[in-house]
């Protein structure tokens, strides 16, 4: 058994689940988000984006593999990158942060801590670059929207509330911090590694 993180790029682009791979909730502005559903075109648009930011700004997310299995994935990007997060109401994002647009674990290995190692991954990519902080915002209350990640994950997984809001909180996370869970990711992936693997709906970490 093993696991392995990777590099989000175009050749491990079809890894990522179906609907996440056609998804441009954050790619796109909401009417060239609309118009590229409308036309078949999400999953193009999707690739187009992700090759963008390739060139311009590097790599933009993570994928979690188990076993040679694809078990999750973070996308992340600086807010330049990400038109959707204008029309948050507690927008910007910091300038000295890159926004976590979406992160998901696949079915089989939920409920296991896979979600902060994804997260754990991203911060050290970014640690790297000279950013200080990922920045996200959350989906409060009942209705949450399947591409903006619940305000209760992103809190249990470190992040902290830096500007409330009734429906739409912005969370953020001092990268640094999550060089202090190795004790916590070792024992997430000694979970994984040894947990059994069912295949129900896909849900946020």
């Amino acid at each position: 058994m093993g696991r392995r993180i990777a590099p989000l790029t175009l050749d491990n682009l079809p890894d990522l689940p179906v609907g996440c791979r056609s998804c441009v909730f954050w790619e796109l502005d909401p009417v060239s988000a609309r118009v590229a559903v409308e036309a078949g075109k999400a999953e193009q648009e999707k690739e187009t984006w992700i090759s963008a930011v390739l060139l311009e700004w590097g790599t933009c997310g993570r994928v979690a593999y188990v076993d040679g299995r694809p078990a999750g994935f973070v996308l992340y990007a600086p807010p330049a990158y990400v038109p959707r997060s204008q029309s948050f109401p507690t927008s910007p994002v910091s300038p000295d942060a890159v926004q976590l647009m979406v992160s998901r674990v696949l079915p089989g290995y939920q409920d296991q801590g896979l979600g902060r190692v994804l997260v754990q991954a991203a911060a050290k990519d970014l640690i790297a670059r000279g950013f200080k902080a990922i920045e996200a915002f959350g989906a409060a209350g009942r209705e949450t929207p399947s591409c903006v990640l619940p305000a209760e994950h992103l809190l249990a997984v470190g992040f902290r509330t830096v500007r409330p809001h009734h429906r739409h909180p912005r969370l953020r996370l001092e990268a640094r911090t999550t060089l202090s869970w190795k004790g916590d990711v070792e024992g997430a992936i000694e979970r994984l590694l040894g947990g059994a693997r069912k295949e129900p709906a896909l849900r946020p970490f």
